[in-house]
């Protein structure tokens, strides 16, 4: 089998970068370690994608996905011009439609074990439904799009050194069975602050969104029923760290949460299996006691149920590879035009914290721009990184890391690589 480019990991980065790919021709084969493309949205219930300013750089695959997902009505567009409030279940068809309607081969339940990369010929270990089989392709590009970093480790590829604190990981729920019109009547009147609770009536469908976290430097209006959750004992304090919730389309009884926060110690890696799966005891612990709490304090919650458990943790930061150019906090704050630029955005440098006032929130003034060196490998010209594992400083990728911009990542990789493939079919 013959590639011109092999995307492994098939999250919000790498279908963006296979799906573009395979639309402008390039013999594209996209590997995907579960049964499920979507990654964060799908696996990890990570919705709905937030807003930053693309400058409408590198944003095809997202115009194309607006168009494929009201095809099976699985967005909205909220009030604030959100586009992306997202139907996670529903987007899994979204995207296995849009891979096929662009001939685009996908190998699901497949994870590379290792890899020999050499006169560019790919040949890697597969383990596929527990069976461990060994597959040739020949691919002039690789594209990490895995979440960790695995072909950059693969390939002994170099990273970025790990910041002493990282950043909370989320395991996220649903709740099924609500009110939602009586929820949003209690909320709208409860909570007065629509920087906090804001509440969407325009469609056929009440859309909100409402928030809560442990922090003291700001009034939240939730705060005393937190408080009375936590001496009733129906919550632990740690289990109010971080409290969002947002509806979904074509789920009209459905609340998504964004919560609890896994409160993990400083010295912990959540990419160690043995702490992550430690982390897992904990969160569903943690669920079980917010889906009770929203049923005792919450109007509206009163037949209400956990309906879906996110199948992984939603991580916000872990491995950073070592680019031809790494992003700096500096580049975020005081941005500058680069020659080659891959993406755009003004997303803030969003840090989630396992301490009480902790966090932070860092708004930028001004858009800022990343170059497609920030993705393309210092040890390899035709190996690139797409997805969380940007080239990058610590508090840059906090800002860097959200799937409108994981998008771009994705098309920018894709398109650099159609033009050096052009580029050299017309030398030859």
């Amino acid at each position: 089998m013959k590639y011109d480019l092999i995307v492994f990991g098939g999250g919000t980065s790498g279908v963006a970068a296979a799906y573009i790919a395979s639309k402008n021709g390039l013999r594209t084969l996209l590997v995907e370690k579960t049964d499920t493309l979507g990654g964060a949205i799908t696996q990890g219930l990570v919705i709905p994608s937030m807003k930053t300013d693309t400058q409408n750089i590198n944003t095809d695959f997202f115009n194309d996905l607006m168009i494929y997902a009201d095809k099976y009505s699985s967005r909205h567009k909220y009030i604030d011009g959100n586009e992306a409030w997202f139907n996670p279940e529903l987007l899994k068809i979204v995207l296995d439609d849009m891979l096929n309607s662009v001939n685009c081969n996908v190998l699901f339940n497949s994870q590379p074990i290792s890899i020999n990369y050499n006169d560019n010929t790919c040949i890697f270990e597969t383990n596929i439904n527990h069976k461990l089989l060994s597959i040739y392709v020949e691919t002039n590009y690789i594209v990490d799009a895995t979440a960790e970093g695995e072909i950059f480790k693969l390939l002994n590829c170099n990273f970025q050194k790990n910041s002493e604190t990282f950043q909370t990981p989320t395991l996220r729920f649903m709740m099924s069975g609500v009110n939602i019109t009586k929820f949003a009547d209690w909320l709208e009147k409860f909570d007065q602050d629509r920087n906090v609770t804001t509440i969407d009536r325009a469609s056929s469908q009440i859309h909100l969104s409402t928030a809560y976290t442990w922090d003291t430097n700001k009034a939240w209006a939730l705060r005393p029923i937190f408080q009375r959750g936590v001496c009733d004992e129906v919550l632990e304090y740690e289990d109010t760290a971080y409290f969002q919730v947002f509806t979904i389309p074509s789920m009209p009884e459905t609340l998504a949460f964004n919560c609890p926060r896994v409160i993990l110690d400083d010295e912990d890696n959540i990419l160690d299996p043995f702490v992550y799966s430690r982390a897992l005891f904990q969160a569903r612990k943690r669920i079980f006691r917010l889906a009770n709490f929203c049923k005792k304090y919450f109007t509206g919650f009163e037949n209400s149920f956990i309906s879906h458990i996110a199948d992984t943790f939603g991580i916000r930061e872990s491995n950073r590879v070592k680019c031809k150019y790494t992003v700096t906090k500096d580049d975020i704050i005081n941005p500058k035009k680069f020659d080659n630029i891959a993406f755009a955005g003004d997303y803030p440098i969003d840090i989630h914290s396992n301490k009480n006032n902790k966090d932070k929130l860092e708004f930028v003034k001004k858009t800022y721009f990343v170059p497609i060196e920030a993705l393309i490998s210092e040890k390899y010209d035709n190996l690139y990184a797409v997805g969380r594992i940007i080239s990058s400083e610590f508090e840059a990728q906090a800002a860097l890391r959200t799937q409108m911009s994981c998008f771009s990542m994705g098309e920018a990789a894709a398109k650099d690589i159609y033009n050096k493939l052009t580029s050299q079919d017309k030398k030859q």
